[in-house]
C-alpha cells in the first residue's frame, strides 16, 4: 500500500513550522495566563488587595492576551499559506508526473478516479495541513510544556498529568484506527462515485438510445446513498472520539481537583498554587482534546494522500536496461532537430502495463518487430485490430518504451532524446483527437501558439477546413464545446489535420484517422491527407517522414510503402503494387477489403522480390 507521505519543502515548510510555533506560543502564552489569574485571584479575594496594586498584573494578563490573539492569527494565516504553496505545488507535480506517464497509463485508469485524486483529494489536504498537523505537533508539545510547569508548582500533580495523558492518548488511538478505516472507505466510494458519474455523462446518449437510463439513474442513487452512509458513520465515529476525549478529560480534572481540594484542607497546597494547579489542568488536556477533534481531518486527508501517492510512485516509462545501440555514445543529449527522420525499429518487443485493478500482465502490443522507414519517406501501416499499429504509433512518440530491442532515430536510441525536445519534431493526429473547450483558432493554434492569423488560416485551407469554419457562427472565434461538441467527426478530424499542417513538423503520427468517419467525410479527409503526403518536406526544406497506422486500405495506397503487421510482427513489406501482386498477408488483407478482384490493380510488370515472398522486411 502506498503511504500516505506528503514532501513539504521550501517556504511552506518554514509557514507550516511558524503556524505550529505560534500555536505553542498561544498555548503557552494561555498557561501563563492561567498563572497570573491565581495570583490575582489569590491577592484581591485572600488578602484584600485594592485595584491599585494588582494593576501590574492585570495589565501582564492583557498584554499576554493580546499576545496569544497575535500568535493565533498567525498560526491560521501561515497554516492558510503554506497549504495553499503545498496544494499548488502537488497539483503540479501530479500533472507533470501524469504527463511523464502519459497516455499508456492514463488509458489503463478511470478519469473520474484520477480526476477526484488531482481535485477532491488535493482539497482534503487543507484541513489537514491546516488543522491536524499543527494539532498533532502540539499534541505532543504543548502537554509537555504544561507538565514541566505543573512540576514546578507540584510535583503530586504532575504525577496524576503523567499517568492519565497516555491513557488518553491510547483511547485515541483505539478510536482513531476505526476512524482511519471508515474514511479510507469513504474516499475510495467517492472516486469510484465520481468515475462512474462521468462514465454516465459520456455515455449518456448510448444509455439514452438503449433504454438504460433509468437504471444507471438508480444506480446512482445507491452509490449517492451508500457514500452518503459512509459518511455518517465517518462523522459519528470523530463524534464518539470526542466525546470519550472530552469525558475522559473531565474525569482526570476532577481528580486533580480532589486532590488539590484535600490538599488545600490540610494546610498542605497554598491557595495560590492550587488554584494555579486547577486551571492548568484543562489546559494540559486541551490540545488532546483539539486533536482528536481534528483526528478525522488528518485521516480524510491520509485516505487522499494515498491514492495522490499511488498515481506518484507509479514509475514513468523509462529506458530499459537491456536495449542495445549500434550507435555511437554522446556526451550530452543529442539535438532532435539536427537528426535525419530515418526511423528503425530493430528486434522491439513492447508490452503495456497492466490495467488499473492491476491483474495479469498483458500479452505483448510487439513482438521482434523491425522495419526501417527512411527520412522523406511516408509509410503506412496496416493489419487487423490488434496487429500493433498503434502502438507503433504510441512508442515514437514516446508515450510507451520498449521493454527489448531498440528504437532509434537517425541512428540514435530515442530513450536517449530529450523527449520534449523530441516531442516538438512531431506532429501526432490520434484516432479521435481531442478538441478542447476553446475557440477554432485557439484549438488549431495549440501545434503553434505564436502563428500568425495567415499561417492559421493557411493551415485550415491545407486541411481542408477553412470553408466549414468561416460558416460557422463567428469564424475562427466560434466558441467550441468539451470535445469539439457542435461539430461533425469529419469537421472534428480536418481540425486535427490543420493542427498537423500548421506544426510542419518533419515527422507526422497519423492513426486510424478515418475511423467511424462516412464516407463523405472520409473522402474529404483522405484528400487532406494527400495534400500532406504530396507535401514531401516541411516549410524549413527538411524531408517530412510520414508514419501512418491505416484501417482503411484506400489511405495505405498512397503510402511510399506499406508495412503488414500481424500481432505485433512485421510480416510484409512493399509498394502497395508489390505486395498486391503476390500471394502474401496484404493480398489477404485486400481480398477481405474489396473481395476477390483485390490483384486487379496490380501492375503486370511487378514481380515479387525474394524478401517479399519469405515475408522479410528491409
Amino acid at each position: 500500500m502506498p503511504r500516505e507521505r506528503l514532501s513539504i519543502r521550501g517556504p511552506a515548510r518554514r509557514l507550516l513550522f511558524g503556524a505550529t510555533a505560534a500555536g505553542f506560543g498561544a498555548g503557552a502564552l494561555l498557561a501563563g495566563q492561567s498563572v497570573l489569574l491565581s495570583l490575582i485571584i489569590d491577592r484581591v479575594f485572600r488578602r484584600g488587595w485594592d485595584p491599585a496594586r494588582i494593576a501590574p498584573l492585570l495589565g501582564w494578563v492583557i498584554g499576554l492576551l493580546l499576545l496569544r490573539a497575535l500568535c493565533l492569527w498567525l498560526q491560521e494565516i501561515w497554516a492558510q499559506r503554506a497549504a495553499g504553496q503545498v496544494k499548488s505545488a502537488l497539483r503540479t507535480q501530479l500533472t507533470d508526473h501524469l504527463y511523464a506517464l502519459g497516455p499508456a497509463y492514463t488509458r489503463t485508469q478511470r478519469s473520474g478516479d484520477l480526476v477526484n485524486a488531482a481535485v477532491e483529494g488535493v482539497e482534503a489536504l487543507d484541513a489537514y495541513l491546516t488543522q491536524f498537523l499543527p494539532a498533532r505537533y502540539l499534541a505532543g508539545l504543548l502537554p509537555l510544556f504544561i507538565l514541566l510547569l505543573v512540576f514546578l508548582l507540584d510535583p503530586w500533580t504532575s504525577l496524576i498529568l503523567l499517568f492519565t495523558g497516555p491513557m488518553l492518548i491510547l483511547l485515541l488511538a483505539l478510536i482513531g484506527g476505526r476512524a482511519e478505516a471508515l474514511t479510507r472507505q469513504r474516499f475510495a466510494e467517492l472516486s469510484w462515485m465520481s468515475a462512474f458519474f462521468l462514465d454516465l455523462l459520456r455515455g449518456l446518449p448510448t444509455l439514452k438510445l438503449f433504454g438504460r437510463s433509468r437504471e444507471q439513474a438508480e444506480t446512482i442513487e445507491e452509490i449517492s446513498r451508500a457514500y452518503g452512509k459512509s459518511t455518517l458513520e465517518v462523522l459519528a465515529t470523530a463524534f464518539q472520539s470526542s466525546l470519550v476525549m472530552e469525558w475522559a478529560a473531565t474525569a482526570a480534572t476532577a481528580m486533580v481537583a480532589l486532590e488539590t481540594s484535600l490538599r488545600l484542607m490540610n494546610g498542605v497546597l497554598p491557595f495560590e498554587r492550587a488554584l494555579a494547579l486547577l486551571l492548568l489542568t484543562p489546559e494540559f488536556f486541551l490540545p488532546l482534546r483539539q486533536f482528536a477533534v481534528k483526528y478525522h481531518m488528518g485521516a480524510a486527508g491520509k485516505a487522499a494522500l494515498e491514492r495522490i501517492n499511488q498515481v506518484l510512485e507509479t514509475p514513468a516509462p523509462a529506458a530499459p536496461a537491456g536495449t542495445h545501440s549500434a550507435a555511437p555514445r554522446f556526451d550530452s543529449r543529442p539535438d532532435p532537430q539536427q537528426l535525419p527522420m530515418r526511423i528503425r525499429f530493430e528486434g522491439v518487443t513492447l508490452r503495456y502495463p497492466p490495467g488499473a485493478d492491476g491483474g495479469e500482465e498483458r500479452p505483448p502490443a510487439l513482438r521482434c518487430l523491425s522495419f526501417t522507414a527512411e527520412a522523406g519517406q511516408s509509410v503506412a501501416l496496416v493489419g487487423a485490430s490488434g496487429a500493433g499499429k498503434s502502438t507503433v504509433i504510441n512508442a515514437l512518440a514516446g508515450f510507451v518504451l520498449p521493454q527489448s530491442g531498440q528504437l532509434s532515430v537517425g541512428g540514435v536510441p530515442l530513450a536517449r532524446l530529450e523527449m520534449e525536445a523530441w516531442r516538438r519534431q512531431i506532429a501526432w493526429m490520434p484516432q479521435q483527437p481531442h478538441l478542447f473547450h476553446g475557440t477554432v483558432a485557439d484549438n488549431i493554434r495549440l501545434a503553434r501558439p505564436d502563428a500568425a492569423p495567415e499561417e492559421l488560416v493557411s493551415a485550415a485551407q491545407s486541411a481542408h477546413a477553412h470553408e466549414f469554419i468561416t460558416q460557422l457562427p463567428q469564424g475562427y472565434e466560434t466558441r467550441l464545446g468539451e470535445g469539439g461538441a457542435g461539430l461533425s467527426g469529419g469537421q472534428r478530424q480536418r481540425l486535427a489535420l490543420a493542427r498537423v499542417f500548421l506544426k510542419d513538423a518533419p515527422l507526422v503520427l497519423l492513426d486510424e484517422i478515418t475511423a467511424n468517419l462516412d464516407e463523405e467525410s472520409e473522402a474529404l479527409v483522405r484528400g487532406t491527407l494527400e495534400t500532406l503526403l504530396r507535401a514531401g518536406r516541411t516549410g524549413d526544406g527538411r524531408p517530412r517522414t510520414v508514419l501512418l497506422a491505416a484501417h482503411r486500405l484506400e489511405l495505405a495506397r498512397a503510402a511510399d510503402r506499406i508495412v503488414v503487421m500481424d500481432r505485433g510482427r512485421a510480416v510484409q513489406s512493399g509498394p502497395h503494387g508489390q505486395l498486391a501482386s503476390v500471394d502474401g498477408p496484404y493480398r489477404a488483407l485486400l481480398r477481405a477489403y474489396t473481395g476477390d478482384c483485390a490483384d486487379q490493380d496490380a501492375p503486370d510488370e511487378v514481380r515479387p522480390s525474394a524478401d517479399l515472398v519469405t515475408g522479410g522486411v528491409p
